[in-house]
């Protein structure tokens, strides 16, 4: 048996491995890359091995760096099929729709900027250094419809016929709707078979709703072996989810080789029970300000965390009641999705919550914010609120607009709460926002830019690791000491390069082989 990494190793984003067992190829996870644009266009762009080799494909969660690739694949002559839990198909139908929407949308908008340039200077004078202004109303005029909507016929027309570089997008939605139908969705702790004499069981790995840590179980020259894959694990004593699975099936139990996250490996967060406290002083000295909090935020797994977690202090009356405003059209539906699963709820979810006859995630002070112009209104919104908006990283969506309206105001708040890969905006966000809190908020604030445009970063930027769905190194290891699990070989994957080495080399110090694999690198087993 062997076991080809093909991303997600030393580097978060991207997870794809390939297990080999006689005649059958096991995909697990096909995430995307994300990062810088180019780096990742041309990396999501392709799978790098032929589908038509994979016998099946099994998925740890929903989130898009590891089910971001799937339409890819299985528009390239896959024939088997994705095996996952219930609430990860569920979910993957509205997570990829989205990533589709949004591929589709940048390349619309970057055609559009293409031949803008071009007919920009095609008008420009003899000597002048810029259009004019009536030659520039003239192609805002041809290139969209109603100052909004872009004229895509006429755009592609110019594309062609001038022969421009065209941006098409990695998939579509389109490919999205063929790809659901090749899902096939099981409960936790089921036998499934994924080839032949292979079977793999789904255990509970606390990250999101349905994620899952998968037991592969094969037969190879009449020897038994088990290849564990732990996908994304999360933290212990979270609201909502059950904590990490540490008892495993029999068969389970005896572990050739641990594919193992290592996100925070080198890491350690602070407790999960000093998160309220916290939270509730980030928004009261927000709101004596008379400002607003902004939260970049996943639309799966932490927007309904924050939801659950401000109902608690709604309850309370711990805070202002100010209205709390979710603008992601895909956040509402996720959030549905986790109205459909009650059964995965852990026993404080339906304790506080469901046994009282509430909904975690609804209450009066909830907007869920769908249109387009509502979600325009709301960022010229100067009166107090909290904002919950995707994406999670600031790499698009509408975080971005209300970032633009709300970053250079020192009375509002920018709430990081997740996890934010290199080379994105959330990352450089974070990294001068807290150097500026650090220096004391003195001299000139920080620039950032993005939308094309320069901004000072103003606002209060504050950082509340607590809310991480991923383990750190304390909850790693507690995993590997408390778990009825014997553990042969640990492969370190999906963490940042410093991360991953760190956290292999102290693995070793605990006993423990390890491998930290290199892209593309296979291990034996």
């Amino acid at each position: 048996m062997h076991v080809t990494f093909y991303g997600g190793v030393r580097e978060v984003t991207g997870s794809m491995h390939l297990l080999s067992c006689g005649s059958d190829r096991i995909l697990m996870d096909c995430g995307m890359h994300q990062g810088r644009r180019k780096e990742s266009d041309m990396r999501n762009s392709s799978i790098p091995v032929s589908p038509r080799l994979i016998t099946n494909m099994v998925l740890s969660h929903a989130h898009i760096d590891h089910s971001g690739r799937i339409p890819l694949l299985t528009k390239e002559q896959f024939s088997g099929r994705i095996i996952c839990t219930r609430a990860t198909a569920d979910a993957c139908e509205y997570l990829l729709l989205d990533s589709a929407h949004i591929q589709e949308s940048d390349a619309r908008y970057l055609n559009y900027k293409t031949v803008k340039s071009l007919l920009y200077e095609m008008k420009i004078a003899p000597g002048a250094q810029k259009v004019s202004h009536e030659d520039a109303r003239t192609i805002q005029t041809l290139l969209k419809k109603d100052h909004h909507e872009l004229n895509i016929g006429i755009i592609n027309h110019l594309i062609e016929k001038y022969r421009l570089h065209r941006i098409d997008p990695i998939y579509t939605t389109d490919d999205v709707e063929r790809a659901m139908t090749y899902f096939d969705g099981y409960p936790y702790n089921t036998p499934i078979s994924i080839g032949e004499d292979m079977r793999c069981v789904f255990y509970d790995a606390g990250h999101i709703l349905g994620s899952s840590i998968t037991a592969i179980h094969a037969k190879e020259n009449g020897r038994f072996l088990n290849v564990l894959y732990t996908g994304d694990i999360g933290r212990f004593d979270r609201p909502i989810i059950n904590d990490p699975t540490l008892n495993f099936g029999e068969t389970d139990r005896q572990v050739d080789l641990l594919i193992m996250e290592s996100t925070y490996g080198n890491r350690f967060h602070e407790p999960v029970e000093d998160l309220k406290p916290k939270l509730t002083k980030i928004l009261n000295e927000t709101h004596a300000r008379g400002g607003s909090v902004l939260i970049p935020a996943f639309a799966y797994g932490r927007t309904q965390e924050l939801l659950y977690m401000l109902h608690e202090l709604y309850n309370e009356g711990a805070v202002p009641q100010v209205p709390i405003y979710v603008d992601s059209p895909l956040a509402s539906k996720i959030t549905q999705v986790f109205g459909e699963h009650p059964e995965v709820f852990d026993a404080g979810t339906q304790t506080t919550f469901l046994q009282r006859g509430q909904n975690p995630f609804y209450f009066d002070k909830i907007h869920f914010i769908s249109s387009v112009e509502d979600s325009m209104s709301l960022m010229r919104d100067e009166t107090p609120h909290i904002l919950i908006a995707g994406s999670g990283m600031c790499e698009a969506g509408r975080i971005l607009h209300h970032l633009r309206y709300k970053i250079h105001n020192p009375k509002h708040t920018i709430l990081i709460v997740g996890y934010m890969a290199e080379n994105t905006l959330g990352r450089r966000i974070l990294e001068k926002g807290l150097a500026y809190e650090s220096s004391g908020r003195d001299g000139a604030a920080p620039v950032l830019r993005f939308l094309n445009k320069e901004y000072p970063l103003k606002a209060h930027l504050v950082k509340l690791g607590g809310f991480s769905a991923h383990a750190d190194r304390t909850e790693l290891l507690k995993f590997l000491k408390k778990s009825n699990l014997s553990i042969k070989k640990i492969a370190v994957v999906h963490g940042e390069e410093e991360q991953s080495l760190a956290f292999g080399k102290y693995l070793e110090s605990e006993g423990f082989s390890v491998v930290v694999p290199l892209h593309g690198e296979t291990v034996t087993v």
